[in-house]
């Protein structure tokens, strides 16, 4: 493929346009045609590393998303934290004092 039309015509207008810009007195056409072929070839690397930090940074991303298979619906019920003996008796213990509090109430009432 040639080289030419690896670059596209906007970078090379942009790279002659440059190129006439910094050009000095005395300098020839073919100079500066020369200059702004070296201008091209720095814009199409500098492009072709930005495209390819791109595309690794995409893959990177890929790799960071977990896949459907990775991605599972917690089990609610491995999350609901199990009773202890402690943590049992506290709530049995509350109802029967409740209870008695009520009936105790309702005696007393009479």
């Amino acid at each position: 493929m040639a080289k030419n039309k690896e670059i596209s015509q906007e970078t090379q207008d942009e790279a002659l346009k440059i190129a006439k810009k910094t050009q000095k007195k005395g300098q020839t056409k073919e100079q500066t045609r020369l200059i702004a072929l070296g201008i091209q070839k720095g814009i199409a690397d500098y492009k072709k590393t930005a495209k390819n930090k791109l595309r690794q940074a995409d893959k990177a991303k890929k790799k960071q998303q977990p896949t459907k298979e990775q991605i599972k619906q917690p089990d609610i019920i491995s999350q609901i934290p199990q009773p202890t003996k402690n943590t049992a008796i506290l709530p049995w213990g509350l109802l029967v004092i409740s209870w008695l509090g009520f009936a105790a109430y309702f005696f007393s009432q009479r």
